[in-house]
């Protein structure tokens, strides 16, 4: 009886290493692999909406947020489309609810290098808010996303720039606007964004690449992904987010896609119990032959 109890025993402790090998938490490397196929499925699926300009929404109160802007100020941007977007950070923040306690905002400018135009700590006020935004310069060249979120990432979502700790309870948020096509990755860097528990909006103004703004966004894509044929309206997307932003929920989205990457986790969990089914299968037929020997000696 001591072969198949150590069988046993042998069997039990894979299992355990098994599980143990696709544990799966924030900020591991197999749940950003989840997020990514799970984000990948669902490229293929949703919709991506269309502002409708003729569209307006009743003001309402933010709840408060965490809030790094993303802006995208490369050689395609014009100096007039740039004051355009800087119009639309203003008015976002006209409809925030702006203070050390309530909504904390941050910029970070990028195009082949990447700007820090001021940390969540910085203002406290709307006013001196619109006023460094006002102060805001293009930087020209290139578009190099992947490095603005990895950047907001480690330099704007810290604790140190001001950002709240997770015991809070308040919501991380970024809000990225770019006309062009990434010059670098972005979708393993904003897989970890997301798993970290920022929440991603993606703005694609012309020539955006649909592909990049949905590999950037947090699920569900249609209502994280934006699009707007020029800046000249791109102001009329604060009445969108002025409803998305309302004060209808505070829980903090740890993983927005936890659902698929669930799914993801017991697909990859399926496969390894199979290979080691096959395996214990394979072993017991050795044990049972070796068995069959020693007894006729």
């Amino acid at each position: 009886m001591k072969p198949l109890w150590s069988l046993l025993y042998c069997a039990a402790l894979l299992v355990s290493d098994t599980m143990a090998t696709y544990h799966l938490s924030p900020g591991d490397p197999q749940l950003m692999a989840a997020q990514s196929y799970a984000q990948s499925r669902i490229n293929r699926q949703q919709p991506i909406r269309t502002l409708n300009p003729a569209k307006t929404d009743a003001q309402c109160r933010s709840r408060p947020l965490d809030l790094v802007f993303i802006i995208d100020s490369s050689r395609s941007v014009r100096p007039g489309e740039f004051e355009k977007v800087k119009i639309f950070l203003a008015d976002m923040v006209d409809t925030l609810d702006v203070g050390s306690d309530a909504t904390r905002v941050a910029v970070v400018n990028y195009a082949s290098t990447v700007k820090i135009e001021f940390l969540l700590k910085d203002h406290s006020s709307i006013l001196d808010m619109k006023k460094a935004i006002s102060r805001i310069e293009p930087l020209a060249a290139g578009t190099m996303t992947g490095l603005a979120i990895k950047t907001a990432m480690n330099e704007a979502f810290t604790e140190q720039s001001g950002a709240r700790p997770r015991s809070k309870n308040i919501s991380k948020v970024a809000i990225i606007v770019t006309d062009g096509r990434p010059q670098d990755q972005v979708e393993e860097v904003s897989a970890a964004a997301r798993a970290a528990g920022v929440e991603i909006y993606a703005v694609g103004v012309d020539r955006a690449d649909m592909r990049s703004l949905q590999q950037m966004a947090s699920l569900p894509l249609e209502d994280h992904v934006f699009y707007v044929e020029t800046y000249g309206v791109i102001e009329k997307l604060t009445s969108k987010f002025r409803e998305t932003l309302c004060e209808v929920k505070a829980e903090v989205m740890v993983d927005p896609c936890k659902c698929e990457a669930r799914l993801a986790f017991q697909k990859q969990t399926q496969t390894a119990i199979q290979q080691l089914t096959t395996k214990l299968a394979d072993m017991s037929g050795r044990m049972e032959r070796l068995e069959n020997m020693l007894g006729q000696a």
